[in-house]
């Protein structure tokens, strides 16, 4: 039985595998490939993106999808996450997929479990299905010739869990990721290189991708308002101009604060396409796990 609690629990090859998978997958349509199996999806923080792609791959996929709001019952009665995935898992489930704000919890409970686990985000951990459908699109975009190319993550990085999966996944497939954050955001002491501001790499990066202020997950405050942060790490057609350079985010956006409306419309923003290849991703990953 295998588990995907953090990138490195598939190999290149497998991943390469997967990308095959997702590659059928996306033109959307339903099959039978997991007919008669159960998903079950423990959300303890609030998701939209994760959580809906995960509930249409495993549909696509013809299984049936258990979504418990665990927030609002066993947890509020006093029942530990332990208690819940052994009472979860007495009933049978074929696979499960959390999202939990504790670093390492998804991983804790493989011990505790008769089925795959899907880390679906853990803290500012790990986010490995969105970092393998980041890879995906980059992959994509340039037809497999990756190697080499040069990926700017720029925002929260401290805090984001999607540049902690994308700094172990990227460079692993050969290319050379870097950081662009105020002093506030970077990371204390990173092997990566880290920049200030964008206007100093742009004109050596292939992609780009940006990351939400998670003010969520901050003890202080750093900015008067995320205005003024905005000044400086918003994408806008200025930052970007007339360079061939893809654009990411993982979602949600904060539009004018993380990249403009004008960018969102660009032809360079392929941000509707990830959220696509993340259902493709985890039609992938259920069937390669469940399967």
């Amino acid at each position: 039985m295998q588990h995907l609690i953090r990138t490195a629990d598939f190999t290149n090859e497998e991943i390469l595998e997967l990308f095959d998978d997702a590659r059928m997958f996306l033109d959307m349509q339903s099959n039978e490939v997991l007919k008669g199996k159960i998903v079950v999806n423990l959300f303890f923080e609030d998701s939209t993106r994760t959580r809906s792609a995960f509930e249409m791959a495993a549909k696509r996929l013809g299984a049936q999808v258990i979504s418990l709001d665990v927030g609002r019952s066993s947890r509020s009665k006093g029942e530990t996450i332990f208690d819940t995935i052994a009472n979860i898992n007495a009933m049978k489930p074929d696979a499960i997929t959390i999202r939990h704000s504790e670093c390492g919890l998804p991983g804790s409970l493989v011990d505790h479990v008769d089925c795959p686990i899907i880390n679906a985000g853990d803290g500012k951990h790990a986010h490995p299905t969105q970092s393998l459908l980041d890879l995906f699109t980059i992959y994509e975009h340039f037809n497999g010739q990756v190697e080499g190319k040069k990926v700017a993550i720029i925002g929260d990085v401290k805090s984001s869990r999607v540049a902690g999966s994308n700094r172990r996944l990227l460079p692993r497939f050969g290319m050379d990721v870097c950081f662009v954050a105020p002093d506030c955001f970077k990371y204390e002491d990173s092997e990566f290189k880290q920049y200030d501001t964008l206007d100093e790499i742009i004109d050596e990066v292939d992609v780009v991708m940006s990351l939400r202020t998670q003010l969520e997950r901050h003890d202080e405050v750093y900015f008067t308002s995320l205005t003024d942060y905005a000044k400086n790490y918003c994408i806008t057609k200025d930052t970007f101009g007339d360079r061939d350079i893809l654009l990411l985010h993982p979602g949600p956006v904060n539009r004018n604060i993380d990249i403009s409306d004008e960018m969102l419309v660009d032809p360079r923003n392929k941000i509707l396409e990830q959220v696509r290849n993340g259902v493709a991703v985890r039609m992938a990953i259920l069937k390669k796990l469940i399967k």
